[in-house]
């Protein structure tokens, strides 16, 4: 078992090293500079049609299963999880303060990445023998770059319904049972006989009812976070200023050693930055493609628009509160990671109460990464075997929650992480060889808007 976790460490090393880093930045600024910035010019736009997304036209119902709202919802249940929290914390004590401007800058270019990933989901979609929308990188590999390139797909699907089980499922049941256990001193056996009794009420009611638990909750649990957030950096509003020098100056000279802060060069602020900020947004890992492919909606670039906002909301928004609230409490010198940092700064500034609200938080954002990535994990089990496979898949899914928060699950995280990676691969590359398809279609729909505009 050593030299198997040693064979995938070495593994993990490789696919998020440098070349992982490069290559994911690289085709999502090449996206971004093709789509002439149209992702960030364009936001105001996106939130507009997130707006009237709520509610789905009669003609475009028969078209998917869930609203563009809830689509982008049930992506962002998976996204808006423990790295909102515990990574960007770990990129702090990692990377020093300037990891947050990189995580900033991967979320730039990673909105154009997701909004290609969602105008090609729609675009290749296909209606599997139930009746339901399926769509993703695997379906988008096979129907826009052809039979020679199925191979490709199959590998993303492969890897997507072991990752599943890992990074969306055990690793999440586990960290919450491990902060409810430290903070309110409940059995971890208690909390996943709960998270299984609540996974299955959700999930063997399909994608219809994901969608609308993610389209409840995750406004929900996001809010009160933000707003909980904001408490905290109104009471730190004074170091606000610095806070943010340090982040811009420490994104381009070496973090100096500190208290419990070790210090980091400028390579670990980029690397730890742009990994954690990848892994809480998850932009070219193609996951959230899954989730908008069943969006009722006849329009690609409608819901790439839409879709794009998730890397926003998650990373602009939530993972800078985080961030902004760990320097200016001064922790983040402390010698603490992971959630404990983030609980260690709320708790500077709200005593006895802080810690609890980061507990809170954790749990539920977990949860809903579970229910998020059941769907991801299920289309591509479905791409593999079949509709016939769907049921079991949701069993073993169930069962496997309350297994994760009653073992060690160090392996298990370790090959997760490594296999997420390894879905990036030919999800990027199928981006890259598909852009001219999602440049023209983009052409085409603001091109057929222009009109209406000029008659307003």
């Amino acid at each position: 078992m050593e030299a198997l976790s040693n064979l995938i460490g070495q593994i993990n090393g490789i696919v998020w090293g440098p070349m992982m880093l490069v290559l994911i930045l690289g085709v999502g600024l090449f996206l971004q500079l093709g789509l002439r910035l149209m992702p960030i010019l364009k936001l105001g736009t996106g939130f507009k049609l997130l707006w009237n997304g709520r509610q789905t036209s009669e003609s475009d119902k028969e078209s998917g299963e869930i609203s563009p709202f809830q689509a982008l919802m049930t992506a962002m249940s998976a996204t808006v999880g423990t790295g909102n929290i515990a990574g960007v914390a770990t990129a702090v004590f990692l990377g020093g303060p300037g990891a947050l401007f990189w995580m900033w800058c991967t979320a730039l270019v990673g909105m154009a990445t997701k909004y290609s990933e969602a105008v090609l989901a729609v675009k290749y979609r296909e209606v599997d023998e139930d009746g339901n929308h399926v769509g993703g990188p695997m379906y988008y590999i096979k129907n826009g770059l052809g039979s020679k390139w199925a191979w490709m797909g199959t590998a993303f699907a492969i890897f997507g319904t072991i990752a599943g089980f890992g990074i969306g499922n055990t690793v999440q049941s586990n960290s919450v049972a491990a902060v409810l256990e430290a903070n309110f001193s409940m059995p971890t056996w208690v909390t996943g006989v709960i998270l299984m009794v609540l996974t299955a009420a959700v999930l063997l009611g399909g994608i219809k009812r994901i969608g609308a638990v993610a389209g409840s909750l995750v406004p929900l649990m996001a809010i009160s976070y933000l707003i909980a957030g904001l408490v905290v950096l109104a009471i730190n509003a004074e170091a606000i200023p610095h806070a943010l020098d340090l982040i811009f100056t420490y994104a381009f000279t070496e973090s100096a050693a500190e208290g419990g802060f070790a210090g980091a060069a400028v390579w670990a602020a980029i690397r730890f930055g742009v990994a954690r900020g990848v892994f809480s947004n998850e932009a070219g890992l193609g996951s959230a493609p899954i989730a908008h492919a069943a969006s009722q909606t006849k329009d690609p670039v409608r819901q790439g628009l839409i879709a794009m906002l998730g890397t926003f909301l998650d990373t602009i928004i939530i993972c800078s509160i985080t961030g902004l609230v760990i320097i200016t409490s001064g922790v983040w010198t402390s010698g603490e990671s992971g959630a404990a940092l983030t609980s260690a700064a709320f708790a500077a500034a709200l005593p006895g109460v802080g810690n609890y609200i980061v507990a809170i938080a954790l749990a539920i954002f977990a949860f809903t990464t579970i229910l998020g990535w059941s769907l991801y994990g299920e289309r591509c089990a479905e791409y593999l075997f079949g509709v016939k496979v769907i049921m079991p898949f949701r069993v073993l899914w169930i069962i496997s929650v309350f297994v994760g928060t009653t073992i060690s699950l160090d392996f298990v995280w370790l090959l997760a992480d490594t296999l997420n990676a390894m879905m990036a691969i030919p999800n990027l590359i199928a981006l890259a060889l598909l852009s001219p398809v999602v440049f023209r279609l983009t052409r085409e729909y603001f091109d057929a808007q222009a009109p209406s505009l000029q008659g307003k």
